[in-house]
């Protein structure tokens, strides 16, 4: 094997890579790979492009930029002369991070807010209702209880994420993109 197909043969392995981390965060190895080829290119890509370079359908690849679009990791640019749409993707790891962990959280926030929200009420009609025995009531208003920590849970929550979105995060955990670190072993780091 000639070190110009070891290279391309490594270069594969850190795509499928970067789909499979990227399956971690709930995102499909198809968007994943997609990434990982977009951010390789280290330039703005045409549907046509990526198509080409990935190995799967215009439409699919469609789908799959709306999808990196979705979470902000990927966004239209504008080439003068150019009628086609250019995508590009996020080169900074920490920021492609922070933007998972974000979109992520933020729909399961919302949604279990929803839940709860609506599920409070039943809970408050349940314990309104003469009808209720003491025992409904009684359990009704533990499951109030237990909905009201829950509510405090996603407020904490939420205000994590603006935590790692405003970036204050690297202020208490700095990133270590200027420290040089030396691969010891294949589970092991250590900082310099």
């Amino acid at each position: 094997m000639t070190n110009q197909e070891r290279l391309e043969n490594i270069h594969h392995r850190i795509i499928e890579q970067i789909a499979t981390n990227m399956r971690l965060y709930g995102v499909p190895e198809t968007v994943g790979r997609l990434m990982g080829a977009m951010y390789y290119h280290r330039k703005p890509m045409t549907l046509d492009d990526m198509s080409e370079t990935v190995g799967m359908s215009k439409t699919r690849m469609s789908q799959a930029v709306r999808e990196l679009m979705d979470h902000k990791l990927a966004e239209k640019v504008y080439e003068k002369g150019l009628r086609k749409d250019l995508y590009d993707v996020e080169q900074d790891y920490y920021q492609t991070f922070i933007s998972l962990f974000s979109s992520n959280w933020h729909k399961g926030i919302s949604m279990n807010r929803v839940f709860l929200q609506k599920v409070r009420k039943e809970l408050k009609e349940i314990m309104d209702d003469a009808q209720s025995d003491e025992q409904t009531r009684e359990k009704a208003k533990e499951y109030f209880d237990d909905s009201t920590h829950s509510l405090n849970f996603y407020n904490w929550l939420s205000r994590l994420v603006e935590y790692f979105e405003s970036q204050e995060v690297f202020n208490h955990v700095p990133k270590t993109e200027d420290m040089e670190v030396v691969a010891v072993s294949a589970n092991q780091r250590v900082e310099k």
